[in-house]
């Protein structure tokens, strides 16, 4: 088993060429939208309401509605934004939403988002008793029902085994965004060639940090602005990527969509701002790479 620490030697940022976008641009905003399938049968990915006395009861119906918001009434407010702003998201995809949530799939594949494999169902890497089969039975799903097999893996709560790296390059991957460790595409090895990793987020991720840090609607708005406003800055220098990840039982929520918007508006006011998906920003990244 490879250690992270072997795939890629360290390397400090101010060490590298600096990489530069097209059209004098300093920051790519990417936005990624997970959609998942929490299994009535087993306890589920995130908690609202904490089980009573401390006991998890199953079918867990309060928190498995939940997120059945997300998919009935949350995700539409995203779609309505997204098609309003012209932005083809990258979907982090459990490939089983293609047959439970059929309806919502496919408003994503009608409107060209990239759909990025993310797992069968909902739940950790380390518990999948064949890995292997379970990513390719997922490429294969969002291959079939897209026309076009996925580029980008984000395992389920970023969760990877030492052997990941190898399974996904093997189906086909070719951008990973677990590993959270730069504002800049990075590669790894593996023995069926190098992936990119590409700088998803923990700090600009909806639930980090309203649900497992509680902070306030407004707070995570103003986190995005202000890491915006700083990344912007230094982009002058050397092109900087942002990630914003959501999820339609949070951000999609009544009491959030504004400052969902609210993000936009303020990026969309910037001189130099640009919107890509995954799939985009590994081609920018392998052509100004070799420029």
């Amino acid at each position: 088993m490879t250690q992270p620490r072997d795939r890629a030697p360290f390397s400090a940022i101010v060490d590298r060429p600096p990489l530069k976008l097209p059209g004098g641009a300093r920051v790519v905003v990417w936005t990624i939208v997970n959609l998942e399938v929490w299994d009535i049968g087993g306890p589920m990915a995130r908690q609202a309401l904490p089980a009573p006395t401390g006991q998890v009861l199953l079918p867990d119906v309060a928190n498995w509605s939940w997120h059945e918001y997300g998919m009935r009434v949350g995700f539409w407010r995203f779609h309505r934004l997204y098609e309003r702003l012209g932005i083809r998201p990258t979907l982090s995809i459990n490939a089983r939403v293609c047959d439970d949530y059929e309806r919502v799939a496919a408003a994503c594949r009608d409107s060209g988002w990239e759909f990025m494999g993310h797992s069968w169902q909902q739940g950790p890497i380390h518990k999948e008793p064949d890995q292997r089969a379970m990513i390719h039975r997922s490429m294969d799903r969002l291959e079939a029902f897209t026309g076009k097999r996925p580029v980008g893996w984000l395992g389920p709560g970023l969760t990877q085994t030492l052997e990941t790296p190898e399974l996904l390059a093997e189906a086909g991957v070719q951008y990973i965004g677990d590993w959270v460790w730069d504002d800049e595409p990075c590669e790894i090895a593996t023995v069926h060639g190098p992936l990119v990793t590409l700088p998803y987020t923990v700090e600009l991720n909806d639930i980090p940090t309203m649900i497992v840090q509680h902070h306030e609607s407004p707070y995570w708005a103003t986190r995005c602005k202000d890491s915006l406003d700083r990344l912007h800055m230094e982009g002058a220098e050397r092109a900087k990527i942002m990630a914003i990840s959501i999820h339609p039982y949070i951000s999609g929520q009544p009491h959030r969509i504004r400052y969902l918007e609210e993000v936009y508006d303020y990026a969309g006011g910037k001189e130099g701002v640009v919107f890509m998906n995954g799939e985009e920003i590994l081609d920018w990244y392998r052509s100004a790479r070799t420029a």
